[in-house]
């Protein structure tokens, strides 16, 4: 596996090691060999002597003990403004600390306008009797000064990642930001921490986009939803912010772009942007509100077609629940584990199902409940596919009660309807 260390700053007794994880199976996990270069592994089961990494990480990263037979000191090419990989190309203001540029490789395009994209934006937000939760209609009217950049550097130049900080202030605020760039991920990673030091400012990141749609798509529970970006009726302009989860979309038949997040759930659209809110100064009902550190991380993701096509559903969920990684101690000679190197606990078998719970029965505590909902706008079939054996019994309603008394188990798979949330009984 290719690997990339990166020596810590505190404590000096350690390092971060890297390596690119892959085939991680669905609500599973893998193991991984941590040894010596002519060291053998075996292949299917745990090894009786070796240090080992369990890992549901595709990207793995983890601190480690410092040993100097793997440690290389770190030389960054200072000179250098872009970070690539496979899929793409950004370049990066090194007056503005924005994004000037996003080249999509494959479909051999430029992602952005000449506004460029992660410009920080803010503005005045006051007024407002509920303040908390109301943000001031003409805030657009009271834009404040572009953020002073502070500093620019490199934090990483590896073969795995690639990061690039930028830091800068608004108002007596400080942004510390993170573009990364991961081999084989088609993401542009956007790592924020703020020091959040303000009242009554309201600040945005716009994405000026290279081409224009009169609708975005929004993620909402359970599915997804159109909304305009050209505004005509008096209903429609009153949703001048709109609510969205994981992601928002604008796309046309041949290419696409979705903006990703982890915990920012606001945004607005125009045809050709994408503005999503960040943070607020609130004062009331709790004066404090906000203040303090925040840390969040937002994505870009160019993409091929639309978001169905594209994955956005899945990309947007492995942003927010990024895989976990265990570090098991050496073991000894005569330990013997009886689990497999590889272990496949629940898979849906079908791309467009979302797993939304697996939970204990409320009234058969020999019974399972699995809850899944497609997430894509078309049928999809659910064949559990599980290492534990497990068993559809039965579908069932949200209260758990069977859904038809004389149902059994299809044989090619149970049939879910687009945008359907679908609740089974699961033997274990």
């Amino acid at each position: 596996l290719v690997t990339q260390i990166q020596v810590c700053d505190r404590p000096k007794s350690q390092f971060i090691l890297l390596f690119w994880a892959n085939n991680i199976p669905a609500v599973g996990y893998r193991v991984f060999w941590l040894c010596r270069e002519a060291a053998e592994t075996p292949e299917n089961s745990f090894p009786a002597t070796q240090n080992l990494l369990q890992t549901e990480l595709r990207q793995v990263t983890t601190t480690i003990a410092r040993n100097d037979a793997f440690c290389q000191e770190t030389h960054f090419d200072a000179q250098r403004k872009v970070l690539e990989n496979e899929f793409f190309l950004a370049k990066i203001d090194w007056e503005t600390g924005n994004l000037s540029s996003i080249w999509d490789k494959l479909n051999n395009r430029e992602v952005l306008n000449v506004a460029g994209g992660n410009q920080l934006q803010s503005f005045q937000d006051s007024g407002q009797y509920w303040d908390a939760w109301n943000i001031d209609p003409n805030y657009e009217k009271h834009q404040l000064p572009a953020p002073i950049l502070k500093d620019i550097f490199w934090v990483e130049q590896g073969e795995l990642r690639q990061s690039l900080r930028v830091v800068r202030q608004i108002g007596k605020s400080e942004f510390c930001q993170d573009y990364i760039v991961e081999i084989s991920s088609p993401l542009l990673k956007i790592r924020t921490l703020v020091d959040w030091q303000e009242t009554h400012v309201l600040v945005k990141t716009a994405f000026g986009l290279n081409q224009s749609a009169d609708f975005a798509t929004c993620e909402i529970p359970g599915g997804a939803i159109e909304r305009t970006t050209k505004p005509q009726t008096a209903a429609e302009k009153a949703k001048w912010e709109v609510p969205i989860l994981r992601w928002v979309d604008i796309s046309n038949d041949d290419f696409g772009v979705s903006l990703l997040n982890d915990c920012k759930y606001g945004c607005d659209l125009q045809p050709n942007q994408i503005r999503l809110t960040l943070l607020r100064g609130s004062t009331w009902p709790d004066e404090q509100a906000d203040i303090g550190i925040h840390e969040f991380t937002y994505a870009v993701y160019p993409h091929r077609g639309n978001w169905q096509n594209a994955g956005t559903v899945r990309q947007g969920y492995e942003l927010n629940l990024p895989l976990l990684v265990k570090v098991l101690p050496k073991l000894e000679e005569n330990h013997n584990n009886p689990l497999p190197a590889v272990g496949k606990l629940l898979d849906l078998s079908a791309d467009n199902l979302v797993l939304m719970a697996f939970k204990q029965s409320e009234d058969n505590p020999n019974l399972w409940i699995l809850r899944c909902y497609e997430s894509e706008g078309k049928e999809a079939v659910l064949e559990l596919d599980s290492d534990l054996g497990l068993e559809i019994v039965r579908s069932t309603d949200l209260l758990e009660r069977p859904a038809n008394l004389s149902e059994k188990p299809p044989t090619g798979g149970f049939k879910i309807d687009p945008w359907k949330i679908a609740s089974f009984a699961v033997n274990l």
